[in-house]
């Protein structure tokens, strides 16, 4: 989702697992944390193979460049709340 609510980058797997990591490091921040205080992601997807092609690397670098090693789950799911988002992924942060 975008600072507005709306869905972003329909379509596109790696867009959006990009906006989605974007979302996180923004929320934190207002508490003066980061993403390397990230210490647990749930990705729920409504296409698992297209993720592990199109996003899983860029989401590897973005959080291996932060210092970020969660734990992770990662879901299949039938659907998202609206039918555009192909990924969601639930975040907790922990301070220091």
């Amino acid at each position: 989702m975008d600072g507005e609510g709306r869905v972003a980058h329909p379509g596109d797997m790696a867009a959006q697992t990009r906006q989605c990591l974007d979302n996180i490091e923004t929320v934190p921040a207002g508490a003066g944390m980061s993403l390397r205080h990230v210490v647990r992601l749930n990705y729920y997807t409504t296409h698992v193979d297209r993720l592990l092609a199109e996003g899983w690397e860029l989401a590897k670098e973005r959080l291996r460049e932060a210092g970020c090693r969660p734990a992770s789950t990662l879901l299949g799911v039938t659907r998202l709340a609206f039918p555009e988002l192909l990924i969601e992924i639930e975040a907790t942060a922990m301070a220091e």
